[in-house]
């Protein structure tokens, strides 16, 4: 594995920063110091704080959302599909944990217009999980349930999944894990 370059070692660094301080307490010095750069450096790779942030929750959201799609197009059932949701959010999570804990906690701090983007983004989402859980009631796969508690109870259990790679003392199987999530969540939604 070849070494990170320094713009691949900012952005990683600036990251875990932004996770460990939260995005309003970290500064672009702070990101420096870390790095042990010149504070003026930094602005080489990116042109600002709010910049950085845009550019970490696009990039994952992104990544979620083109994801999302091609199970969708899918020919699966909706059981199976999502199960392939579980597996792609573990996947994607233990990946790029620190991205995800960033979707997770710091959305709110972005600035218009790109909030409302990006909360528009995470409806959009949202109601697709919603049409995969009421087509498998629909179809008797998933028990009659309010389908807004199941989608919000379904995305919840995946959503604290970062802070099993971020803690730096858990090693956890994301495949172990898929199988724990998987089969919580469908015990609970099963026939």
């Amino acid at each position: 594995m070849k070494p990170a370059t320094k713009k691949e070692k900012f952005f990683e660094e600036s990251l875990k920063l932004i996770h460990e301080k939260g995005f309003k307490a970290v500064t672009m010095r702070d990101i420096a110091q870390r790095l042990d750069f010149e504070p003026a450096n930094i602005y080489n790779y990116i042109d600002s704080k709010q910049a950085l942030l845009e550019l970490y929750l696009f990039d994952i959201s992104y990544e979620f959302h083109d994801s999302l799609n091609n199970i969708l197009k899918s020919s699966y059932s909706p059981e199976e599909k999502l199960k392939l949701i579980i597996s792609t959010h573990i996947q994607l999570t233990a990946k790029k944990p620190y991205k995800m804990a960033l979707l997770v906690n710091e959305w709110r701090n972005l600035k218009e217009p790109k909030l409302t983007e990006f909360i528009e983004g995470k409806k959009v989402y949202e109601n697709k999980i919603r049409d995969v859980i009421a087509k498998g009631i629909e179809e008797g796969q998933f028990r009659a349930m309010d389908i807004e508690i199941a989608t919000y109870s379904f995305l919840s259990s995946l959503r604290w999944i970062y802070d099993k790679y971020t803690d730096g003392e858990s090693k956890i199987n994301p495949f172990e894990l898929e199988k724990q999530i998987s089969d919580f969540v469908f015990t609970g939604m099963g026939k």
